[in-house]
């Protein structure tokens, strides 16, 4: 079994890896600390290529394989970490599902513009009452003549208050198969925005109102039924979530590195301390078993859609290595690590928020637990169905 890159995957990484440090590396700090979704480097992306990297060419992607736009990720997140969300928003999440089950009028009216860099969607998902029991959700689509009318409330949506397209869950008829999904833009009647709020991490958020919103039936991504369809691109998303998680933790370990090679205290370089030697060694032994748990969801997911049990494993320890990887970076380099003036602190509090982001840490090893034992462990009291 061959654990390496090919020479391929090796010089897309690295050709990425160029771009970034010519094009990002100026204004990565600036950027960490900036909300606002940066178009501009959208549209740098797309002339690059990055953005669509595992879609078709017949829809304006590269026709490259999930594996490539991990590495893509991987490559950009070395040089600034807050352009990594880039890659995530042009080629994971709502948007792949978009592009795998949106009809020819609808890619060529919404994915052809965010491939471009000059758009971005947001997954309207989560709901007041429904986060990790996603199935809970009352937002309705109740048929009207040709279309539909929605009523619901969507929270914590990435990119809500950006973007010009909001792929949200609907429910049609009570039951999971009564779920799927619809394509609604901002400007239309009847949606509107709570104030913007901000996460831990400075990424803002709006809360999404729909007061009987006129879907057309032409706007109808996925009808009834389309609940485990839109699971399945999930777990797409939750493999972006994963890499930019691992991506940020190396991206404070070499950090970490670089300081305690040149730092010096009591006469020695840092380095030469056990204790930080201990630090280091955990670290590695973290980044790479995640890498390669990484790695096997990915080129597993390259057969089709992602194992949902290769993604919750890869997901669950990522995200833990990523923040403590982080965290343990921060402390090796005390109060610079703390300090703003550097992008440590904005990484620990970055994947502090994907241990929740995409489906929990405890609802992966549920998850796991599941493919363990062969069967499912329903978390809802008994007779109370999904």
């Amino acid at each position: 079994m061959d654990f390496a890159l090919s020479e391929q995957q090796r010089a897309f990484r690295d050709s990425v890896r160029g771009f970034a440090q010519k094009h990002l590396a100026a204004g990565a700090l600036a950027r960490a600390h900036d909300p606002a979704h940066p178009f501009d480097v959208a549209r740098l992306m797309a002339r690059q290529g990055l953005l669509g990297i595992t879609m078709p060419e017949a829809d304006g992607g590269q026709g490259g394989t999930l594996m490539d736009a991990v590495l893509a990720i991987e490559a950009v997140a070395s040089v600034c970490p807050r352009s990594a969300d880039v890659v995530q928003a042009g080629n994971f999440g709502p948007v792949r599902v978009l592009a795998e089950f949106g009809s020819v009028e609808q890619k060529a009216r919404y994915l052809k513009p965010i491939l471009a860099g000059d758009t971005v969607m947001c997954l309207g998902m989560s709901e007041p009452d429904a986060g990790s029991a996603v199935t809970d959700l009352k937002t309705s689509a109740v048929a009207d003549g040709d279309g539909f009318r929605v009523n619901g409330t969507k929270v914590f949506s990435t990119h809500g208050p950006y973007a010009s397209v909001i792929l949200a869950y609907v429910r049609y008829a009570p039951g999971l198969e009564g779920i799927g999904s619809v394509l609604i833009e901002p400007e239309w009647k009847g949606v509107s925005f709570g104030k913007r709020s901000r996460f831990m991490s400075g990424e803002e958020w709006v809360q999404i109102y729909f007061e009987d919103v006129r879907v057309p039936r032409e706007n109808v991504l996925l009808g009834p039924g389309g609940f485990r369809k839109q699971i399945a691109g999930f777990n797409v998303e939750r493999i972006g979530n994963t890499a930019r998680s691992l991506a940020l933790g190396r991206y404070c370990y070499e950090a970490a590195r670089e300081w305690a090679l040149a730092r010096r205290q009591f006469g020695r370089p840092l380095a030469e301390f056990q204790g930080l030697q201990w630090k280091f060694a955990d670290m590695k032994m973290k980044l790479d078993a995640g890498e390669l748990l990484l790695y096997r969801a990915a080129a597993n997911a390259d057969r089709g859609m992602p194992s949902a049990e290769d993604t919750a494993i890869a997901k669950a320890f990522c995200n833990q290595a990523g923040f403590e990887i982080a965290n343990e970076a921060l402390q090796v380099m005390g109060g610079t690590g703390y300090s703003q003036e550097v992008l440590v602190e904005y990484c620990v509090r970055r994947c502090r928020g994907w241990m929740i982001a995409g489906g929990s840490i405890e609802m992966m090893k549920n998850r796991i637990a599941e493919g363990i034992f062969g069967r499912s462990f329903s978390q809802r009291p008994e007779g109370k169905p999904g």
